[in-house]
């Protein structure tokens, strides 16, 4: 073999310029450490309230402000360890200082628990009283009923005392996943199209080599990727099934008549509409999805289209190269209609090291937003001057505009909406790239490629996010009917899905039922599935904001603005879009079936 190319590098290599400032956060490792010090006794300005909240009015009133104030600081104490984690999780020393703050924060959980607990205690009618007595109160009038509505789930003081103490434990299995995954799991070199020796990571493969238009390139990156997950698909199944068990065991508990209904209850999601989101993707778009795996096949000269085909290029001949300069302008001239408020926040993520595009060893895959209070947010991604990486680092920056305004207006109780609305303005951002891009464009080839990249979002949240909650949804249902979760049953059920939606028109063995293994969604409760939910929701708006202009931007910012203050359907209902009719879901998935259609009439 020839020389390995493309050596990877440690974090201490990265320049500066590649990385995010954390000394927003804290100015060093030292000063954190001193924070987390004080936290330790500060927290004694809210639990001196502790046995008093059923006095008045004023006395409740002073507590939460506490907390809130408390809390504030304890976020941005964690978000710095996650963050440092998430950079280089084989540092052993962030590793440690994660751990730490960990059990620091199920510390504070625990002592925390009394407020709940104690408001859960007021006679029918009291939270009324309070509100009408006490007008600042109304700041948390939501967060107040939300918890009277939880109340016939809550059990006594004591108990949800021992279980928030326990809730590091109950962590557990996503930070043994998690660890593992960025720091012990690894991958043999494979030779490439041009019989190069290359390296492989995690990072490497979803962001690059899974992408690669060669052929033999993608198939044996995907050989060597599937072999790594083989070492571990049994500690992995175990750990995800006590996460499951965990869920289950919680449900029952508490008195909820299933799981599913457990995890969609502080989404504020009915069953029916979880339920429509998963039935009508699953089978309704699964025929435009194949459609299109059809016309890559023909277009590519493939024998079959195998599972680790699908995110191949269907042009790979036209697949220009973007830097990271070029894709930040691209991005702010999609986003000029979105105004100076919104233009302000995005120009300053780019310009201020909010975002670390660095590929080193040990860093997290994929991309995700931190947005602590009081703070700027943070975006992680790996940049590879592809042009899909232009869309996923504006969806990032969708996110960091929600919170960044949820955190500018709102208190910080009331910033963070449900999980079933969060992906809507990250993706509205896609969206709104595709059609600056189109319009720009005055090539054909061009415009289709970007048609392409729009269905890549689609892909990515009605494909690949959505079989995972398929997934779980039958996850969920053997471990309420007492089935074993073992490597084999777990892999058994995800090509099962896999090969419902794509039926024959992919070629699938037992590697690709290992795909279970790659997310770290499934620890999150019924989050995959709402990837789907945003993506509806900004599919909606973003045609009203193409149809009406200016009034549809109003009301989307006013939205966003508005953070976790009112349940997602009425958040939406301010947006103009209404996800409870099941025609909402069908319509998104028509508009895919429509840029199918384009794609098709292009290579006639």
């Amino acid at each position: 073999m020839e020389a390995v190319k493309g050596q990877k590098r440690t974090r201490k290599s990265v320049p500066e310029s590649q990385t995010w400032d954390l000394s927003d956060l804290f100015s060093s490792e030292k000063t954190w450490k001193e924070e987390l010090h004080r936290l330790n006794s500060d927290i004694s300005e809210v639990t001196r309230f502790s046995g008093r909240l059923n006095h008045s009015a004023k006395t409740l009133l002073m507590c939460l402000q506490a907390r809130d104030a408390f809390i504030e600081r304890a976020y941005k104490a964690a978000t710095y360890a996650s963050l440092k984690l998430a950079e280089d999780g084989s540092d052993p020393v962030n590793q440690g200082n994660y751990a730490k703050v960990s059990d620091i924060l199920a510390g504070f959980d625990a002592s925390l628990s009394f407020i709940d607990s104690e408001v859960l205690q007021f006679p029918d009618g009291k939270i009324g009283e309070y509100l009408n007595e006490e007008p600042d109160l109304l700041v948390y009038k939501k967060n107040l009923m939300d918890l009277e509505d939880r109340k016939e789930h809550t059990l006594s003081p004591e108990t949800e005392k021992v279980l928030a103490s326990l809730s590091a434990l109950h962590a557990a299995p996503y930070a043994i996943y998690s660890q593992s995954k960025s720091s012990d799991m690894s991958f043999d070199t494979f030779l490439d199209g041009n019989n190069e020796e290359q390296p492989l990571t995690f990072a490497s493969y979803e962001d690059r080599f899974e992408l690669s238009a060669d052929p033999v390139t993608r198939r044996n990156a995907y050989e060597s990727f599937t072999n790594g997950l083989q070492k571990y698909k049994n500690t992995y199944a175990a750990g995800y099934a006590k996460e499951v068990t965990k869920q289950v065991t919680l449900s029952k508990i508490r008195g909820y008549n299933s799981v599913t209904e457990m995890l969609l209850h502080p989404q504020e999601v009915s069953v029916e509409m979880y339920e429509n989101q998963l039935n009508i993707i699953y089978k309704e778009l699964a025929p435009h999805m194949q459609r299109l795996m059809k016309l890559k096949k023909q277009q590519s000269d493939l024998d079959e289209i195998r599972f680790c085909d699908l995110k191949a290029p269907l042009e790979p001949s036209f697949n220009p190269e973007v830097t990271y300069d070029e894709a930040c302008k691209m991005i702010l001239e999609s986003l000029e209609v979105m105004g100076p408020e919104y233009m302000d926040i995005m120009k300053q993520g780019l310009n201020d090291r909010w975002v670390d595009k660095a590929e080193n060893d040990g860093k997290m895959t994929g991309a995700f937003c931190s947005s602590p209070y009081a703070s700027h947010p943070y975006i992680l991604l790996t940049w590879t001057d592809m042009m899909r990486g232009t869309f996923i680092l504006t969806h990032e920056l969708g996110h960091a505009g929600h919170f960044y305004l949820a955190n500018k207006y709102q208190q910080i109780s009331n910033v963070r909406p449900s999980t079933y609305f969060v992906e809507a303005p990250s993706t509205l951002n896609e969206l709104l790239l595709a059609d600056h891009l189109i319009k720009k464009s005055s090539e054909a080839q061009m415009k289709r490629w970007v048609i392409l990249q729009l269905l890549g979002t689609y892909y990515h949240n009605f494909v690949t996010h959505l079989l995972e909650g398929e997934f779980q949804r039958r996850v969920y249902t053997m471990a309420e009917n007492n089935e074993a979760l073992t490597a084999d049953s777990l892999s058994a059920v995800k090509l099962d899905v896999l090969k419902g939606f794509w039926g024959d028109t992919v070629s699938f063995d037992d590697r690709d039922a290992l795909t279970w293994m790659r997310q770290p969604h499934y620890y999150m409760g019924l989050y995959p599935y709402t990837y789907s939910a945003g993506l509806t929701a900004s599919t909606l708006v973003a045609k009203m904001i193409k149809d009406e202009g200016q009034p549809a931007v109003e009301r989307w910012l006013h939205v966003l603005k508005s953070g976790g203050t009112m349940k997602p359907l009425e958040l939406l209902s301010h947006a103009g879009a209404d996800l409870s009719n099941p025609a909402a879901i069908r319509e998104a998935v028509s508009y895919v079936g429509s840029l199918v259609d384009e794609v098709e009439k292009s290579y006639t």
